[in-house]
């Protein structure tokens, strides 16, 4: 009996903040950002553009035009390239854009190392990262992985196309290309989980991949609630949420999971987004997402084994991890 009238309790709460919704996704869509490529969505520490010293405050708004280099000191930063491709700065690096357009766009890797997640990719998309005189277009969704210090790149999953002078050489998940002075290079094997346990910028990279990922399910969320075919739902792109502070990827159709494991949903298919709530799984609900247990924390899941789903296809299972973060108001609590 106290279960229920709790229950009851909590599905008043719920249905208070859908009957906000309306007026929340129209404030949400007057301060609505259009991203380009270049523009700044994460920064921690010391970074900057040029002259431009970026804050919490430069994101969404800063933007790395071309010609211009975003170096990080002791700090990390995180940049939008084409819709659901991220650029990944580790401490004490530094890129240069040299073409921040869709259909190509290149930038140069001038110290430290940089980390590329591709959700999104299609085969008008030139993506390309320059490094000591040799050039790596990124051709399928992935993680990439590449190191100005010690000279190479490393595909953790994904296929890629590196060209230097006269020569190319393909470069396929699982494997990584030292960049030295010999006339043919060669793709090698590495071991990619003590890759990723090693590596500072990848566990930073899957941790902004979950908040992204939380991110995707809370605005999807949002439009569904309020008609997914309207509210300023315009198919595949950026969208900004304003709880997370940060933009988003939606997909047009369907869902899948990034090289992370982590899941995304486009707005039509959101209620199938499953949420961990302390040991058990609770789905959304067709307006909000509710958890019954402890407290209204819906958390992003992984696919079993980083699995991806594509083409509104299924093809992995969940399991629990990771709460929000951010700034901002959800769900009964404020968690940065």
């Amino acid at each position: 009996m106290k279960l229920a009238r709790w229950s009851k309790n909590v599905g008043a709460l719920v249905l208070a903040g859908l009957l906000s919704l309306p007026a929340w996704a129209a404030d949400a869509e007057s301060d609505r950002r259009t991203p380009m490529p270049g523009t700044l969505n994460y920064v921690e520490g010391q970074a900057s553009i040029g002259d431009q010293v970026l804050s919490s405050k430069s994101v969404g708004s800063a933007q790395v035009e071309n010609g211009q280099t975003i170096e990080t000191e002791t700090g990390k930063a995180e940049v939008l390239l084409t819709p659901g491709v991220y650029l990944r700065l580790g401490n004490n690096s530094s890129v240069n854009m040299i073409s921040s357009g869709l259909a190509n766009t290149q930038l140069a890797l001038t110290a430290g190392e940089a980390m590329l997640e591709v959700d999104q990719i299609y085969p008008q998309n030139n993506i390309r990262i320059n490094q000591n005189g040799v050039s790596t277009q990124v051709l399928k969704t992935g993680l990439y992985d590449f190191d100005a210090v010690n000279q190479q790149v490393r595909v953790f999953d994904g296929k890629a196309q590196v060209f230097a002078g006269d020569h190319k050489t393909t470069v396929k998940g699982g494997h990584e290309l030292a960049l030295n002075n010999e006339d043919k290079l060669k793709a090698r094997s590495f071991d990619k989980k003590d890759s990723e346990q090693g590596n500072d910028l990848y566990r930073w990279s899957s941790l902004r991949s979950e908040y992204l990922s939380e991110a995707n399910v809370d605005t999807a969320g949002l439009y569904y609630a309020n008609g997914w075919y309207g509210s300023g739902w315009w198919g595949p792109g950026w969208y900004w949420d304003p709880w997370f502070s940060g933009f988003t990827f939606l997909p047009g159709a369907g869902f899948f999971y990034n090289p992370f494991g982590w899941g995304f949903y486009s707005p039509r298919f959101v209620y199938l987004a499953p949420y961990a709530v302390g040991r058990g799984f609770h789905r959304f609900n067709g307006s909000r997402p509710v958890a019954i247990g402890r407290g209204f924390h819906a958390h992003a899941v992984r696919g079993f084994g980083g699995a991806r789903i594509g083409g509104g296809g299924f093809h992995g299972g969940f399991h629990g991890g990771g709460g929000f973060h951010g700034g901002g108001f959800h769900g009964g609590g404020i968690h940065r």
